[in-house]
């Protein structure tokens, strides 16, 4: 029974990630096509990077509607809604004739991860055992982890071979699959349903997440301040409406719990970090080395490869060891990593870059996974849901963030350089690189204080 049990868990948690896995797959292999679609659709930099904007903020919309949709609908009933969700995003961009509808296609497919993502970790903290979950977490995430590791590969490939149309019917079959574990593995269970919708809230959550990403992408025009007053209007009335709720749609006092408030910022600062980079480096490899989508996708594919095997491992880790010394040594290689990606730009032929990039991800395999299970690990269960959508959302919204900051940044030493072109690249990379390599910085003296602390315990 036990035995069973187990299986039954795994299968589950491989069904949702299986899901997770192909949307952060297409996320970072439509990275790589940015320079194709630029050329195709007559784009900006700015303006291409809403290919993974839009399905980021829809993935950051519909994510804190889990604890809503697990009280009220079947772990089972979810996960069909979302994979049917994907393949009609799958279908649609593998027609798109135009870039409003693979925006369109793009928008289903964030609903879909975004009901996926925390299906899977929820899985996991409800049916999982405290002395597995670490390997558990490590399990879900290495399927989320994994994807970049091939995303821009994969996406490199059929793009030049093919066309960057391919990059969405090819996955159909990893949809197909998920579907088979997942009516093998999730059965039918009848929710009593708990929970209501507050539309108010919902409405301040679109307004805030919108707001504020259309404001990165128009940083330095007119009409960038009316989109930040707009999403500061909707992290107000999201705001009030938590305080005046019984039952809100989010429970900000999880925020309250400072173990769990830093170790999500430090999570969150790597996925800035995994974002930015996977952004960065491939459009920095066709654009400045004059290198082919194939060979920009390939460079990824060492180091993404390392921190996915590595992120089971360091769960494995942290149930018997604790999380102190995998999260800190993760850290601060990290740092190495990063640093010698800064330096290597512009002035390393390609293999340096690719050895500053397998460093970095090294430290990220030891502590990604680890500081999130670290984290709900400081809530009481009744806040674990609470937690899992925080986490989740703010995971998607941070990368959008990221895709956003960093398209911003390359996009201005462009526009008004007076290098050229591939020198004004080099510069606006360095610079995007620096501001993340000060985030991870704070996120180690963060790290290292909390568990300096004598009263701290995970």
């Amino acid at each position: 029974m036990y035995l069973q049990k187990k299986i039954h868990l795994t299968s589950a948690v491989l069904a949702t990630g299986v899901m997770s896995f192909a949307g952060v797959l297409i996320e970072t292999a439509m990275n790589v096509t940015f320079p194709t679609l630029i050329e195709e659709f007559s784009l900006s930099t700015s303006l291409v990077q809403w290919i993974t904007t839009i399905y980021l903020l829809m993935i950051s919309i519909v994510v804190p509607l889990s604890t809503y949709l697990h009280k009220n609908f079947s772990i089972r009933t979810l996960f069909l809604v979302s994979n049917m969700a994907f393949l009609a995003g799958l279908f649609t961009d593998f027609i798109a004739p135009n870039f409003a509808i693979l925006l369109l296609g793009r928008l289903l497919q964030g609903i879909a991860t975004g009901i996926a993502l925390p299906l899977m970790f929820h899985i996991i903290l409800t049916y999982a055992p405290l002395n597995q979950r670490g390997t558990m977490m490590g399990l879900g995430t290495l399927t989320t982890s994994i994807a970049p590791a091939i995303g821009p590969t994969y996406g490199g490939i059929l793009t030049s071979a093919l066309s960057w149309h391919y990059i969405f019917i090819f996955l159909v079959p990893v949809l197909l699959l998920s579907l088979s574990l997942g009516l093998y593995a999730i059965p039918e269970k009848k929710v009593i349903k708990t929970g209501r919708l507050d539309l108010l809230s919902l409405l301040g959550l679109v307004l805030l997440f919108s707001g504020s990403l259309i404001f990165l992408s128009l940083l330095g025009e007119p009409l960038s301040w009316l989109a930040l007053l707009i999403g500061v209007c909707g992290a107000g009335l999201f705001y009030l409406r938590t305080l005046h709720l019984d039952h809100p749609l989010l429970k900000l006092t999880v925020f309250k719990n400072k173990a769990f408030s830093l170790f999500l910022f430090s999570f969150l600062v790597y996925q800035f970090l995994l974002l930015g980079i996977s952004f960065v480096l491939p459009n920095f490899i066709q654009i400045v080395q004059g290198q082919s989508a194939f060979v920009a996708g390939l460079a990824m594919l060492p180091g993404a490869t390392i921190g996915a095997v590595l992120s089971p491992i360091s769960g494995k880790i942290l149930d018997q060891a604790g999380p102190k010394k995998p999260i800190l040594i993760g850290l601060m290689l990290a740092i190495i990593g990063w640093s010698a990606l800064l330096i290597f730009l512009g002035i390393s032929p390609l293999w340096g870059l690719i050895a500053g990039h397998v460093f970095y991800m090294i430290g990220l395999g030891l502590s990604y996974s680890n500081l999130m299970t670290t984290g709900m690990n400081s809530l009481p269960p009744e806040l674990q849901n609470d937690g899992n959508a925080i986490f989740n959302t703010l995971q998607q919204f941070s990368g959008a963030i990221a895709t956003s900051l960093v398209a911003v940044v390359i996009n201005f030493f462009q526009a008004h350089s007076a290098k050229t072109y591939q020198a004004a690249t080099i510069t606006g990379s360095q610079v995007a690189l620096g501001i993340l390599l000060f985030l991870l910085l704070i996120s180690l003296a963060g790290c290292f204080y909390q568990f300096s602390k004598r009263d701290a315990s995970f």
